[in-house]
């Protein structure tokens, strides 16, 4: 049996991950999820399989290197998805010393326990052994044009205390790649959205202030650019680059999905009101008259949009849920899931969300 440790599992992107793997293998493999459980983190995401024999939660902090040890001494771990990481830009321009200790030490802490675990006498590494570093393309920066794209091969520019904070874990692992031979990949996404996403980020964000009429907060003229990318999707790339990807190599994964922020608030406002019945008080609430914009972000990078060339040439990967799908799904699942929603928008969330968008 296949053992993963997955690394930060229980926030958006791991549970994610973690759903589609067992959907996928089922009794197959093994997953350990580790997890500090920081704001972001909430093990209501993996109620569905907390039950499964080979599945197993440990509460712990990937910089402490003692737990990240002691899980390679007990377990036989064969691939490392590391996804664990403080991924809020805002948050991050208030507080960077937090994102540089959790993204930059945490992965080296996470690579060199790896490491000891995995290495051979002669400096080699155990078959069949893989990392992959889960990283964003706001490490290359802003795009100005329309027409430019990110590459692998893109320079990196990062403009955030938190895009700065990964390119730095990038670069730890672009460095034990080349230094030890340490067998790792990593991939760069774009913005993922879907099933339990934490409501900082601009998706659930929008959803739900908009189904109890709620300011719609938007920064700036609202035309920043993103490429959206449905969560299963990157989930499947994911596995797909640790079974298929050249060793060394980083596979950038993007969902053919560019919007601007204006338009996306607009989007789910219009599904939102086809989805919801006549009978359902809350359509009566959500309404464009609801937009408000607010001060820009500092930093704000204008547009972000990967070229996936490499990983589709490559491994065969494209994504498949185009944006107007993906959108009706993501809204479906908060639909279905409003105890969740009402769980963790409460208390320390509520202050911080009051405090960042002056709503009090």
């Amino acid at each position: 049996m296949r053992t993963y440790l997955v690394t930060g599992g229980a926030g958006f992107i791991g549970s994610n991950y973690i759903h589609y793997m067992f959907k996928k293998y089922g009794d197959e493999i093994r997953i350990i999820n580790l997890d500090a459980l920081t704001y972001a983190g909430n093990l209501e995401n993996l109620k569905e399989v907390e039950g499964r024999e080979n599945y197993t939660f440990i509460r712990g902090d990937i910089c402490d290197k003692d737990t990240v040890s002691s899980i390679f001494a007990q377990y036989d771990i064969d691939r490392v998805v590391h996804f664990a990481a403080e991924s809020h830009v805002d948050r991050s321009i208030r507080n960077p010393e937090v994102f540089v200790q959790t993204n930059v030490l945490g992965t080296a802490v996470m690579l060199n326990c790896a490491k000891q675990a995995w290495e051979l006498p002669d400096g080699s590494f155990q078959e069949g052994k893989r990392f992959l570093h889960v990283s964003t393309d706001e490490v290359y920066g802003s795009l100005e044009e329309e027409g430019e794209y990110f590459y692998e091969t893109t320079p990196y520019d990062p403009h955030s205390p938190y895009s700065a904070s990964k390119a730095g874990s990038d670069m730890l692992v672009k460095a034990y790649m080349d230094t030890y031979k340490f067998p790792a990949n990593i991939t760069n996404c774009s913005n993922n959205y879907g099933p339990y996403q934490f409501p900082e980020k601009l998706i659930p964000l929008i959803i739900n202030n908009a189904l109890q009429g709620k300011k719609l907060p938007v920064y700036g003229d609202g035309k920043n650019v993103r490429d959206w990318l449905y969560v299963e999707d990157h989930a499947k790339a994911i596995d797909m680059v640790q079974e298929k990807g050249r060793l060394f190599e980083t596979y950038n994964v993007g969902g053919h999905n560019e919007k601007q922020n204006i338009e996306i608030v607009n989007i789910i406002i219009e599904t939102l009101q086809e989805m919801l019945p006549e009978s359902d008080p809350r359509k009566q609430l959500v309404s464009k008259e609801l937009i408000t914009y607010v001060e820009d972000r500092k930093g704000h990078d204008r547009r972000y949009a990967i070229a996936p060339d490499k990983i589709r040439e490559e491994i065969g990967w494209e994504p498949e849920t185009m944006f107007k799908e993906g959108i009706r799904l993501t809204i479906q699942w908060f639909f279905e899931h409003e105890d969740w929603m009402r769980s963790v928008t409460s208390g320390d969330y509520q202050k911080y969300y009051e405090e960042m968008y002056n709503t009090k």
